[in-house]
């Protein structure tokens, strides 16, 4: 029996009518659905397929034992999730051995900060895998301002929230446009950073781009208020175009 392929596809930014057509088509046929998911929700990504999926669809949500409950440099936290990757991984590595092939469904672009890159890792030398990229949130988020993000040659950085505040605010002084991700609980510690590198004025932050709860906003106006786990913040870069 021919091993199955384990097929991780990005679903772009969350407006289903956004994914490539690569995508939609290996969506909506597939036997096999897995996607992640925080223990009793249903999940970004397999919000975004609803209504895609055919009936008879076998889906296995890949549920996450802990995700800001330990802080991400405790030992416990890479335990755990290792332990986790190591379950679900073995899960589809025999699904794949029975000749079934598996869609995994990946918020944005699978290989750009996704939990899908740990499933690859752990694969790639036993089964086959195609990985289908797509639009990432970032692009949706600076297209969100209606403003474009680079010019000429302009140089872009893409930073965590997560970061410390001192690296944060070194790396926003040494490029000319930024993305700065995974925002949430860090909303504050990041606008602070921005205003130390001089740049708050021409900051936007950005909700849920291209969903239906999409909120578009200056980074200024957004003191002591809270972000969504999909947030980002984009520094628009200013630099050589035709006058």
């Amino acid at each position: 029996m021919s091993a199955g392929t384990i097929y991780g596809v990005g679903l772009g930014p969350g407006d289903p009518e956004l994914m490539s057509v690569r995508a939609d088509r290996l969506v909506r046929s597939a036997r096999h659905v897995a996607f992640f998911r925080k223990v009793g929700r249903r999940g970004r990504a397999r919000t975004i397929v609803e209504g895609m999926l055919r009936p008879d669809a076998v889906e296995f949500a890949m549920e996450y034992p802990v995700t800001t409950e330990i802080r991400f440099d405790d030992p416990a936290y890479s335990d755990c999730l290792s332990k986790f990757y190591l379950n679900v991984t073995t899960r589809l590595r025999d699904l794949s051995n029975r000749g079934c092939d598996v869609v995994v469904l990946c918020e944005g672009d699978p290989f750009f900060y996704g939990s899908f890159m740990h499933l690859y890792a752990r694969l790639k030398d036993d089964v086959p895998i195609n990985v289908i990229p797509a639009i990432t949130g970032m692009s949706a988020a600076w297209t969100a301002t209606g403003i474009p993000v680079t010019w000429g040659d302009d140089v872009m950085t893409v930073l965590l929230g997560t970061m410390p505040q001192d690296d944060l605010t070194r790396h926003l002084r040494d490029a000319d446009a930024h993305v700065i991700m995974k925002i949430g609980r860090n909303l504050q510690k990041v606008r602070d950073a921005v205003a130390q590198a001089g740049k708050l004025d021409r900051a936007w932050l950005i909700e849920c781009a291209s969903m239906t709860e999409q909120r578009v906003m200056p980074l200024a106006q957004a003191e002591g208020q809270s972000a969504p786990y999909f947030s980002t913040v984009v520094i628009h870069g200013n630099g050589r175009r035709p006058s």
